[in-house]
């Protein structure tokens, strides 16, 4: 069963975990910064279930989407989770520089053969919420303050 609320609180926690806490040996930063993702930049939260005893072979058929997606020109970032308490429940963060970047990234060949074998593996279709990224600019000095004044 789609659970919207269980997307929201599964993308909280993903960018709780990529945030910029120091790992426990420093090092230089690695990746994209939040205030380097592009205003308008088109993020997707999505999920797949298998169908039952489907799991392995949904699982052999996505992963290898990743090295494939995060190759793409406009993909700036791309993960795949799966539910640890329920296998086969697949759930994807993904952030585009446009929506049509999302749009060609769909339509891409490595896609498309991964959406031809979701009616034998999974248990419906891709379930999608795209998002509005909010809070990843720099706060402009015309900008209203969000400290409490004193």
């Amino acid at each position: 069963m789609f659970r919207p609320t269980s997307i929201r609180s599964l993308s909280l926690a993903i960018v709780a975990a990529i945030s910029n806490v120091a790992p426990a040996t420093a090092r230089e930063p690695v990746g994209l910064r939040y205030d380097e993702i592009p205003e308008g930049a088109y993020a997707v939260v999505a999920e797949v279930r298998a169908r039952p005893g489907k799991e392995s072979e949904l699982r052999q058929a996505t992963v290898p989407l990743v090295a494939k997606v995060r190759a793409e020109p406009n993909n700036l970032l791309y993960f795949l989770q799966e539910d640890r308490e329920a296998p086969g429940h697949f759930v994807f963060y993904e952030i585009f520089v446009s929506k049509a970047d999302f749009e060609a990234h769909n339509a891409s060949p490595h896609v498309q053969a991964w959406f031809a074998k979701l009616p034998a593996l999974a248990d419906g279709g891709v379930k999608a919420v795209r998002m509005e990224i909010l809070g990843n600019q720099s706060v402009r000095s015309n900008e209203p303050s969000m400290e409490p004044s004193r």
